[in-house]
C-alpha cells in the first residue's frame, strides 16, 4: 500500500509491501553501482561530474538504511504496543487486525488477505528469542529485514512448517551458546524488521482464531527467557518525525550522507559492499566518516544540493518502465527482497514498497489494460477465464482484488473487494472457471463468481502467496481479461 494522509505513514511502510511487483526491467545507467568514476583519491582530484557521479551512487546505495531507520525511530516511537496498529516498541509486537472495507482511506491498495505483525529488534545488546504457535497448517511468515533492506529468513509454513517453534535471532557479534530446541538465526546487521503476515479467511476467521495466532508470536531477550518477563513502557520522543518517507526526502545532503555514515558504525555493510564504498571514500562516504560540502566549489555545492529531489523524481519516474507485460497485466517473477549489489533496484523498492517479500513468498501482478490495450472501466463488462486447473499457481493462496482510480476499495451493494481460492467460486461443467467483473451484478448464478467495478475506470491486484514453481519460471501466464459486452 501506499500512503494517503500524513499521520498514517508508518502503515505505508507496512503495507506498501503489497505492491512489491514493482522491478526493474531495464538497465540503470545512471542508477549502477558502475558510475562513470572509479577514481579513488581526495574530492580535489575529481572532476565535478565525477563527484555527482559518486554522490548519486552514494545516496542510491545509502537511501534504504536511512528509509530503515528513521520508518523504526517513529514506529517505535510509543509507550506500548498500540491495539489494531503496528506501532510497538522496539523488540515487541504491533499487530494489525482488520480487514479494510470500502471507508478505509489511510492508504492504498489495501491487502484483504492477510493480517500483518511488525516488530523491529536491536539485537546490539543481546539476542532476542522469537516464539510462534502451532497454526494448525495455516499460512503464515514472518520476513526477516536486515537494515539494508534484505530479507535475510523468513520463518513460516514455507520454510519452517506450521508446528510451534523458538528461534534465536543473533546479532552478527554474537559467539555464545544457543540454547537447546532452539534454531538459531544470524542476522547480518542488529537492526531487523519482522514484518509477518497471517491467512485469513474472513473477519469472523480472523477475530475467533487469528487474534490468538498473533499473541502467540512473542519476542523475548536471551537473557530473560524462562522468567515472567513483562517490558518495561518505552519514552516517547516528540521530536521524532510521522512520515519518515518525506522526513527523508526532505534531508539536505549533508544530513543525508552523515546519518548515513553513522549509520554504518551501528550496522556495517556487506563485504560485497567494499568495492562501491572505495570508490565513495573520496567524497567523504564511509562508516564514521565526515562528509561536508566544503570540501567543494560552489559548483559541484549547487548540484550536490539538488541530488535529493533529482534522485527521488528519477526513482518514481521508473514506476512507468518496470516490469514485464504479459496479456497486459504487469508481472514479476524475480529479483525482490535480496538485491547484492543491485543498489538502483534496493533504493527503487525501499521508495516504492519498503518491506517488499521474496518472489518465493509472494507475487502482485497488477492489471490496468483489458485484452486490447483499452483501460479497464466500470462501464464495460469483463471476464477472467481460468481453464481446468489453471487457476492461479500458488500453494498458499491466491486472490483478485478490485481498486478504484484512487487504489482505494469500491463501495459495492455486496460488501465484496476481493475473490480468489477462499471464496465459494462456481465451476462450470468442464471444471473450468469464470469471474465476472463489472459494475451491474450478474444472473443470480453468477453472483458467486462477481467481483464488483465501480462506474469508471479500475485496476485489479491478483496477490499469490507462495507462488509455485510454474508461475516463478513463467511457465503459467495470467489469461487477458476479456471484454464481453
Amino acid at each position: 500500500m501506499k500512503q494517503t494522509g500524513k499521520s498514517t505513514q508508518p502503515l505505508l511502510l507496512l503495507q506498501c509491501s503489497v505492491v512489491g511487483y514493482l522491478v526493474i526491467a531495464f538497465a540503470f545507467v545512471m542508477l549502477s553501482c558502475n558510475g562513470s568514476s572509479s577514481k579513488t583519491g581526495s574530492a580535489n582530484s575529481l572532476s565535478q561530474d565525477s563527484i555527482e557521479s559518486l554522490a548519486r551512487q552514494a545516496y542510491l546505495f545509502g537511501h534504504p538504511l536511512v528509509l530503515m531507520n528513521e520508518t523504526m525511530r517513529t514506529t517505535t516511537n510509543v509507550e506500548a504496543p498500540v491495539w489494531n496498529n503496528v506501532f510497538a516498541p522496539a523488540n515487541q509486537f504491533g499487530h494489525f487486525r482488520a480487514f479494510p472495507d470500502a471507508t478505509f482511506k489511510a492508504v492504498v491498495k489495501p491487502n484483504c488477505d492477510t493480517y500483518y505483525s511488525s516488530a523491529w529488534l536491536d539485537l546490539s545488546g543481546e539476542p532476542m528469542v522469537l516464539t510462534v504457535p502451532d497454526t494448525k497448517g495455516r499460512y503464515y511468515l514472518l520476513p526477516m529485514l536486515d537494515a539494508y533492506t534484505n530479507v535475510f529468513a523468513s520463518p513460516g509454513k514455507r520454510t519452517t512448517g506450521t508446528a510451534a517453534g523458538k528461534f534465536l535471532i543473533t546479532g552478527p557479534a554474537f559467539t555464545g551458546k544457543v540454547p537447546d530446541r532452539m534454531v538459531q538465526i544470524k542476522a547480518p546487521t542488529d537492526m531487523v524488521w519482522i514484518l509477518g503476515r497471517t491467512q485469513v479467511n474472513n473477519a469472523r476467521d480472523g477475530k475467533d482464531i487469528v487474534y490468538k495466532i498473533q499473541d502467540n508470536y512473542t519476542l523475548t531477550p536471551l537473557s530473560k527467557w524462562g522468567i515472567d518477563y513483562k517490558p518495561a513502557k518505552n519514552l516517547v520522543d516528540s521530536s521524532i518525525s510521522t512520515n519518515p518517507p518525506l522526513f527523508v526526502e526532505h534531508m539536505d545532503i549533508e544530513t543525508f550522507f552523515n546519518s548515513l555514515n553513522e549509520l554504518m558504525v551501528k550496522d556495517p555493510p556487506a563485504k560485497y559492499d567494499s568495492v562501491l564504498l572505495n570508490k565513495l571514500s573520496a567524497i567523504g562516504i564511509g562508516a564514521g566518516k565526515k562528509f561536508s560540502l566544503s570540501n567543494f566549489d560552489s559548483s559541484t555545492q549547487k548540484a550536490l544540493k539538488g541530488l535529493p529531489a533529482a534522485v527521488h523524481q528519477q526513482l518514481r519516474d521508473m514506476s512507468t518502465k518496470v516490469g514485464s507485460l504479459e496479456n497486459n497485466w504487469n508481472v514479476t517473477r524475480s529479483g525482490m527482497g535480496s538485491y547484492g549489489t543491485n543498489y538502483g533496484m534496493r533504493a527503487f523498492v525501499a521508495l516504492i514498497g519498503l518491506g517488499a517479500n521474496l518472489n518465493a513468498d509472494a507475487c502482485y501482478p497488477i492489471c490496468k489494460l483489458d485484452e486490447n490495450g483499452a483501460s479497464l472501466d466500470g462501464a464495460k463488462k469483463y471476464l477472467l477465464h481460468f481453464d481446468k486447473g489453471q487457476t492461479p499457481p500458488a500453494t498458499a493462496f491466491w486472490s483478485l482484488t478490485m481498486y478504484g482510480p484512487d487504489d482505494l476499495l469500491v463501495a459495492n451493494p455486496i460488501n465484496r473487494f476481493t475473490i480468489g481460492d477462499r471464496s465459494s467460486l462456481q465451476y462450470n461443467a468442464d471444471s473450468s472457471v469464470d469471474i465476472y467483473i463489472q459494475n451491474e451484478p450478474p444472473s443470480k448464478d453468477k453472483e458467486s463468481n462477481w467481483l464488483p467495478a465501480p462506474k469508471g475506470s479500475f485496476t485489479l491486484t491478483m496477490r499469490l502467496y507462495w507462488p509455485k514453481e510454474s508461475f516463478l519460471n513463467g511457465s503459467w501466464k495470467i489469461p487477458a481479461v476479456k471484454v464481453v459486452q
